[in-house]
């Protein structure tokens, strides 16, 4: 293992064994002492520059000052009017000199202050606070997220929900841009019935971002496995469905499911109109064109996708989409299906214009590993040269991609080629993003550290966690 020399991340290639990881360093005090000293260190990080604490409490102090002030000077009228009086006496603690009795009230206010300012804090904050959390751990973490960088993810399915869930640990300000050319499944079926957008991927996406992932986070996941007409309907698609009934928007419902469940961020789809996918395939070995309609049909068949495209051909984007484009910092696309969760939203043609006109740092996630119907044999090169090829430019300025290719995959999948010879169009930062319970999908820690270190080379020193760990990773 590498020995790790600064807190803040490196992209320098140090040591030979694989991605920086963050590490939390807990100590076991048990004895009295111990947890005395703990309690007032959690005090002292009520004084930390950055939680928006210290301008207050001074602010707080002064006005009681000035209170006390006032009430002195009607105080210090009777006391002149009765100087004998023996209850001014004791009260006012005559017997003792002036600066000592100074120092006692003084003392004796600051603490009232305190503890009243400490107790109101845990009143207030008590409905947002897990036991056994302290109250400044929770403040300080909303603050720093709250700063974090201005980040927009693009895509869909399973690989854009992993993406959100890794990030979400270091900003608030995330918006996944999701598409709604789904038609199969529990989307699809209310997509027919009630006529509205494909909920399914952007159900996914709220219960990544929920701050916590509990009991309401997986009853919003939660499918139900029986029952003639609710078999194979997810709970969430079908609150998001009835949200969108009594707000009369399929976007307000969206906005109020993401409510409930407390995301970091927003979910907002790529345009509000309906769409569908097409999918012009070729079919080996004769090499006969096929089109193919309908999301969840393109990858049932046999036969090479060439191109895909939707129908009607120039909807309309979402306009608070492309304002988180242009306003973003970051923009993220991928990971996710290639032809059917990343491309959908790229052929919104203000999609693609937003991406080329904002300032942002833009990266391309590639894929661990292929996709059956979809990417077979493709390698990364071949993920971007189909983004080229039916937006007229690649969009990114860094690709991230695996080069840990010793994984066992199922049958008929495998890992994803990084190309690493030079023959990519883009630079390319190559580490091993495998998540080793699911090596088709990525590490989500992993992958979320990588991108927040790459924006921070880019841009300057962001508001980071400590970290340890080990790395092996580097421009090609």
């Amino acid at each position: 293992m590498g020995k790790i020399v600064s807190s803040q991340y490196s992209l320098t290639l140090l040591h030979p064994s694989g991605i920086v990881d963050g590490v939390q360093l807990r100590t076991n005090e048990t004895s009295s002492n111990g947890q005395s000293m703990h309690g007032w260190r959690l005090l002292a990080r009520w004084l930390e520059p950055g939680l928006g604490v210290k301008r207050w409490l001074l602010l707080m102090v002064f006005g009681t000052a000035l209170i006390g002030l006032g009430v002195a000077v009607i105080l210090l009228d009777f006391y002149w009017a009765n100087p004998n009086s023996p209850l001014l006496s004791v009260l006012s603690l005559r017997v003792i000199p002036h600066t000592i009795r100074s120092i006692l009230l003084g003392g004796a206010g600051t603490g009232i202050l305190v503890y009243a300012v400490f107790r109101l804090n845990r009143a207030l904050l008590a409905p947002y606070v897990r036991p056994g959390k302290p109250v400044v751990e929770v403040v300080a973490n909303h603050r720093r997220l709250g700063r974090g960088p201005k980040i927009v993810a693009i895509g869909g399915g399973t690989g854009l929900s992993t993406l959100l869930r890794g990030l979400k640990a270091h900003t608030a300000n995330l918006t996944a841009i999701v598409s709604v050319a789904d038609d199969g499944g529990s989307s699809g079926r209310l997509r027919r019935s009630l006529n509205l957008p494909p909920p399914g991927d952007i159900r996914a996406c709220l219960a990544a971002l929920s701050a916590d992932e509990g009991l309401l986070t997986k009853l919003f996941q939660y499918r139900f496995r029986e029952g003639e007409e609710l078999e194979g309907h997810s709970f969430g698609n079908l609150f998001i469905a009835a949200l969108s009934g009594v707000t009369g928007s399929f976007q307000e419902g969206v906005l109020d499911a993401g409510r409930v469940l407390g995301i970091r961020g927003q979910v907002l789809p790529s345009t509000a109109q309906d769409i569908v996918l097409v999918a012009d395939k070729e079919m080996a070995p004769t090499g006969k064109a096929v089109r193919v309609e309908g999301e969840s049909r393109i990858t049932e068949g046999i036969g090479r996708i060439c191109r895909v495209q939707i129908e009607p051909s120039d909807p309309r984007a979402y306009p608070l989409a492309l304002q988180a484009i242009l306003n973003a910092d970051m923009i993220v696309i991928g990971p996710g299906s290639l032809f059917t969760s990343v491309l959908p939203n790229l052929l919104i043609p203000e999609i693609p214009s937003a991406i080329q006109a904002s300032k942002a740092f833009k990266v391309f996630v590639c894929n661990v590993a292929t996709q059956l119907g979809e990417t077979d044999h493709l390698d990364c090169c071949d993920h971007l040269a189909a983004i080229e090829a039916h937006i007229g430019s690649i969009l990114v300025d860094l690709v991230v991609v695996n080069n840990n290719l010793q994984i066992n995959l199922p049958d008929g999948i495998e890992a994803v080629d990084p190309t690493l010879d030079g023959s990519c169009p883009v630079p390319q930062y190559a580490a091993d993003l495998i998540d080793p319970t699911n090596p088709t999908r990525h590490n989500e820690r992993v992958l979320a550290e990588i991108l927040i270190a790459l924006l921070e080379e880019r841009t300057g020193p962001l508001e980071l966690l400590p970290v340890d760990g080990n790395g092996s990773n580097g421009y090609l």
